[in-house]
């Protein structure tokens, strides 16, 4: 069993936090929480595929230029070499998992 108080949990960006729920290089499983107006860098994983699901408020996602706006219980998909961004434009903290296959990790490209 794992949870936020048993994860490994790291800092990134403006305050924002993660958590590492499944830590593995075939499978990186992370819970994120993002505090208002805060956004991390426009990037693009060489071999990661990525799919981002809303747990609370709303996930503002730029994919390939295009902007989505996940809300709860919705998911938005990265393929691999597609630059995208994550960005909480609200009010309110926005908190999400990041499943990726295999792991990002030494597999990012920022823009």
């Amino acid at each position: 069993m794992i949870d936020n108080t048993t994860a490994e949990h790291y800092q990134w960006g403006d305050n924002c936090d993660g958590w590492y729920l499944v830590k593995q290089q075939d499978l990186l499983v992370i819970h994120e929480k993002m505090p208002p107006h805060t956004a991390e860098q426009r990037h693009y994983h060489h071999h990661a595929r990525q799919f981002f699901f809303v747990l609370t408020g709303v996930l503002t996602m730029e994919r390939n230029g295009e902007v989505h706006h996940i809300s709860v219980q919705q998911g938005l998909e990265i393929p691999p070499n597609v630059p995208h961004q994550a960005r909480n434009d609200q009010s309110d903290p926005v908190e999400f998992l990041v499943i990726s296959q295999p792991s990002t990790r030494g597999d990012r490209q920022d823009i």
